[in-house]
């Protein structure tokens, strides 16, 4: 049961100000508009099976086993444990606790302080007039009492404070739901964005020494006589070409290497990180697809902004409850002695009072506090609509994208098939003299960018599944 709830059902009485109500869900029945896809299309090769939308079925809040890679998953779940970024979290859930607790024990219960005091005193009689009576020496006074003191919540401002103070530690809770799996969603990109890296540089160098034997073919030949000095120098811009993409892929490899380091808490120096291939990710084939009806109960960023928004609603109560009388009781025991073992002896000071403190002018300022608050209470709602909205965007845009990036696969597979298939007719008829070098040469280019873009194509179909799989609130632990 959560706080705010639990904090709301403890509270007895009559509170000013509205009772927060939790908001409906989303009345859409699906995220797109039209007939929402069941299935994507398959494409040869690695990555390339059909994608399954099962309808209905909540998401498991360890998404990233779906993609069956134990590096995966142990990486993700060291930077749970980890990472700085949930330490914070933790840190500001934990203060929002103690702010409860403290301000729950001042509100429920009396205030009692205890007090001793001892005074030393030499009266003046010449100065009281009294002139005939011996002057009497110095003497010590002793003096110990007991105070306790009460607010009355008569109108609610103390529950409603309590209320908002509980709904605060919500979204800290939230929030730091939130950050889990934003954290387990990026660790995911960035390994698929690492495997894609290598696999992209993987296939230059592959190309590169194909390149290299060409090369050597083509010195051979223009010794021969068979072949341009042109031709060769063509062939020599295209092996410098191909290796100069090295470096950038190798640059951004390093900065996903540091920055996989940074999420799992370390020091880039330092850190010792899996290396991961697209071969050793598996695209999920059956896609968990929960409904739009409770995305706003399985989205922790949405529970967060109903969590402010039931603060902002306590805040009103608080506000106008500020409006009207407030009524404290005081009262005291305590005894004053010369003698310090004489002070249990007996009580010979004490009292008991109360106070109605009701405002009547304060230049309009109570009113405005209260305006005010409506005006966070508006700003709130607004905001928990617009997250709302922001939420069923994301997972209609990774359902579009997921359908266009099985699409894409298929066709840039075909073309890697179509263009390595060309290649080798390509050289088979230059080596037979059949076409030129520069044809040659435009056949190796063209399977280069089809290889690169096919596996571009596949990393991004990987990355759009957990695309989804975040944005329909995977990661979610059940808090209630």
């Amino acid at each position: 049961m959560l706080v705010s709830a639990a904090i709301v059902g403890m509270l007895a009485g009559c509170a000013v100000g509205q009772d927060f109500r939790r908001p409906d869900p989303p009345a859409a029945s699906t995220y797109l508009p039209g007939a929402q896809p069941s299935e994507t299309v398959a494409a040869k090769g690695p990555g390339g099976a059909k994608q399954r939308f099962d309808i209905g079925t909540d998401i498991p809040s360890e998404w990233w086993l779906l993609f069956r890679s134990e590096s995966l998953d142990r990486l993700v779940r060291i930077a749970l444990e980890e990472n700085p970024t949930l330490a914070q979290a933790r840190a500001r859930l934990a203060q929002a606790r103690e702010d409860l607790n403290a301000r729950s024990g001042a509100t429920r219960y009396p205030a009692a302080d205890a007090g001793i005091s001892v005074t030393r005193r030499k009266v003046n009689l010449d100065s009281l007039g009294v002139t005939n009576v011996p002057e009497p020496g110095p003497f010590t006074l002793y003096n110990a009492s007991i105070s306790v003191s009460y607010a009355l919540d008569l109108f609610g401002g103390n529950r409603r404070a309590l209320e908002g103070l509980g709904a605060k530690v919500d979204y800290r809770k939230f929030e730091l739901e939130a950050a889990r799996r934003t954290l387990a969603a990026n660790v995911v990109n960035a390994a698929i964005r690492q495997a894609s890296l290598r696999a992209r540089i993987g296939k230059a160098q592959d190309l590169l020494e194909a390149q290299g034997r060409q090369s050597a073919i083509t010195e051979d030949r223009y010794k021969a006589g068979g072949v341009s000095a042109l031709d060769v120098r063509n062939q020599n811009m295209l092996l410098d070409q191909t290796r100069a993409l090295l470096p950038p892929l190798g640059g951004q490899l390093a900065q996903v290497s540091h920055q996989l380091a940074v999420y799992l808490g370390r020091e880039p120096a330092a850190a010792t990180i899996d290396e991961f291939d697209l071969d050793t990710l598996h695209l999920p084939e059956e896609v968990p697809l929960s409904l739009p009806s409770s995305l706003a109960r399985k989205r922790p960023d949405i529970r967060a902004a109903e969590a402010l928004w039931h603060q902002a609603c306590a805040n009103v109560g608080v506000a106008t409850a500020d409006l009207f009388p407030k009524i404290t009781i005081n009262g005291s025991l305590g005894s004053q002695r010369t003698g310090s073992g004489d002070l249990p002896s007996g009580v010979n000071v004490w009292s008991i009072a109360g106070n109605l403190m009701q405002p009547i002018f304060r230049g309009g300022e109570l009113r405005a506090r209260k305006r005010s608050a409506v005006a966070a209470y508006d700003e709130a709602a607004a905001v928990y609509r617009q997250t709302v909205l922001q939420g069923l965007q994301e997972v209609a845009d990774a359902l579009s994208a997921l359908e266009m990036d099985a699409r894409t696969l298929q066709a840039q597979a075909d073309a890697v098939e179509h263009a390595r298939a060309g290649y080798g007719i390509a050289r088979q008829q230059y080596l037979l003299g059949g076409i030129s070098h520069l044809a040659l040469l435009d056949a190796q280019r063209q399977l280069l960018q089809s290889e690169f873009d096919r596996v571009q194509a596949q990393a991004d179909r990987y990355a759009d599944t957990a695309a989804l799989l975040h944005a329909l609130g995977g990661g979610w632990r059940d808090l209630e």
